[in-house]
């Protein structure tokens, strides 16, 4: 694709004004109070003569098809063409991003595109899903939000791999044109791990944020990135799979990935898989349906079967769904109805 002409800021939404220009940003759980002429901690959103502005819309980084086991989602569209789009920026800082380039470098080389085109594009190349995905995607939000309503009018769904640190405000906004989350945890939502590598204050937002978005009817699922060493203690695992079962229910998805060394964090090995399959065990016995192991391509972890009869339903191999048996979503061998999104 031949570079556009970058566009200029765009009036961002969520926030309000507050004493001698400043902008209180109510994008985040961080909630930024942003003097006039700065950004906040985000960096793509800026205050300019008492108003908050976003420097992101319609500015993409990356625009791949990818199939939507990718993001990854096991349990809505299984196999759907989905096409992706990033921006830049994040509100985190993690200091083991493997997207680090976009979440963390401020990058220059976008190319501006319009909702219009971004729907067109998807309905030209048979995806059924738009994702906004690879940084956070609350940095596009408001050209998510519109784009987003655009793509219902084509029967195209929407949805968010984000780190759930959206506040509550932004959460039941985006609702109204977002159709399924997956919530992108780290460490089980080990305090202190927050706020050793990512510099986040407080893992409790990112709770809210869950159960908001269930409440609101957004489709969930969750995963769990396991650190080895610092971030792969299983009594925080039980406690979120516990957590998760309690106040969302025992069939959400639950995908626990392996951590490859990247960007600052190198000097780890990749988390052993014998540590992602004693997690599974422990996700089970808290009562979760849906376990899976993310980031082990072939491993058995990565099929669903019927949690009544242990029917293998959806046989996958990495990002590819090799077979898929679901009958109106559910089980041909009992009729069990599994917690999955078809057609």
């Amino acid at each position: 694709m031949g570079k556009k002409k970058l566009k200029g800021l765009h009036e961002a939404m969520l926030w309000e004004p507050q004493k001698d220009k400043r902008v209180l940003c109510l994008l985040c759980a961080r909630r930024c109070s942003i003097p006039e002429g700065q950004e906040g901690l985000c960096r793509v959103r800026v205050n300019i003569g008492g108003k908050l502005y976003t420097k992101t819309f319609g500015k993409l980084t990356a625009i791949n098809i990818d199939p939507i086991e990718k993001k990854p989602f096991y349990h809505f569209y299984p196999g759907a063409k989905t096409l992706s789009i990033a921006t830049f920026g994040c509100n985190f800082k993690c200091n083991f991003c493997i997207n680090w380039k976009l979440s963390q470098e401020w990058i220059e080389e976008t190319e501006y595109y319009s909702p219009e085109e971004i729907v067109k594009m998807a309905n030209e190349e048979g995806c059924k899903v738009i994702a906004y995905t690879y940084n956070e995607p609350t940095m596009l939000f408001e050209f998510a939000y519109k784009t987003g309503k655009l793509a219902h009018r084509y029967n195209i769904k929407n949805v968010f791999v984000t780190n759930g640190y959206m506040s509550l405000e932004a959460v039941k906004k985006i609702s109204r044109v977002l159709d399924a989350a997956v919530v992108d945890v780290k460490a089980s939502l080990d305090p202190e791990f927050y706020r050793k590598y990512m510099s986040v204050p407080d893992v409790q937002p990112i709770y809210e944020c869950i159960k908001t978005f269930q409440r609101q009817r957004v489709f969930l699922e969750i995963t769990n990135l396991i650190i080895p060493q610092i971030g792969d203690k299983r009594e925080f695992n039980e406690r979120l799979a516990e957590w998760i079962m309690n106040e969302l229910g025992s069939d959400i998805p639950y995908h626990l990935l392996r951590f490859t060394p990247d960007y600052q964090l190198l000097n780890l090995p990749p988390t052993p898989i014998e540590t992602l399959e004693e997690m599974i065990d422990d996700a089970k016995r808290q009562g979760l349906r849906y376990v899976y192991i993310g980031n082990v391509p072939g491993h058995e972890a990565e099929n669903t079967y019927c949690f009544n009869c242990g029917e293998l339903l959806i046989k996958r191999h990495g990002f590819n769904v090799l077979e898929n048996k679901l009958v109106k979503g559910r089980c041909p061998s009992c009729g069990f109805k599994i917690n999955v999104v078809t057609d």
